[in-house]
């Protein structure tokens, strides 16, 4: 699917105080940006926003960060942000690539991992740019704090099942798994859904989830 441009949408984010770029690192700085030593929750890849935004809601006292990036869709995000009333103040937003999210986290800074509907990468010679690839996994390794999760949700079979073969090899550990989340009682116990899981579920596509920790 062609990524519609919008014009200004960097300019826009650059000068937004609750973004923040890929060229001004904050590893070790977060308890100062959030004012609270809460833990940090972080979502690669957050598209327009939908899924980070209802659980900074939900939960005040966690502290969540969105990833996204492209500056086109994570603008929409922060529309999305601005129209509530009052706009959580337990949320921030960062456009890069995730491929640099060691640059923007100290060891053991991030609580919690969310990956939702991750681009599949389909060729065999693109894997390691899939975010649960054993190269994502051992960036991730670095960041995550000790009993610290990955949450990862896809509606594509092949590529869940690429992931839960990363798991093992990258010395993590399965904590559980569902092909069908949506009839799974005990996995889909609050969940929250994104835009493309409500898409891809109304089109009764299975959407798949595993949990995973080191």
């Amino acid at each position: 699917m062609r990524l519609r441009n919008v014009p200004g949408s960097r300019e826009v984010i650059a000068a937004h105080p609750l973004c923040i770029l890929e060229e001004n690192p904050q590893a070790g700085n977060w308890a100062g940006i959030f004012g609270s030593d809460r833990p940090i929750h972080i979502e690669v890849g957050m598209g327009k926003g939908q899924f980070i935004t209802t659980l900074a809601i939900q939960n005040p006292e966690i502290n969540y960060i969105g990833i996204e990036k492209y500056s086109s869709v994570l603008v929409r995000g922060l529309e999305k942000l601005e129209a509530l009333e009052p706009c959580p103040s337990n949320i921030r937003f960062i456009r890069m690539d995730a491929e640099n999210i060691c640059s923007m986290f100290a060891e053991g800074e991030v609580s919690r991992i969310y990956l939702n509907f991750s681009d599949p990468w389909p060729k065999d010679r693109h894997a390691k740019r899939r975010l649960t690839s054993l190269q994502f996994l051992k960036r991730y390794n670095k960041i995550l704090a000790p009993g610290g999760q990955i949450e990862f949700k896809t509606d594509n079979r092949d590529l869940f099942q690429f992931s839960l073969e990363q798991v093992e090899p990258a010395g993590w550990k399965l904590i559980s798994s569902t092909w069908d989340l949506h009839h799974d009682e005990t996995m889909n116990s609050g969940n929250v859904m994104t835009e493309y899981e409500q898409k891809f579920s109304a089109q009764g596509n299975p959407i798949c989830k595993m949990v995973i920790s080191r």
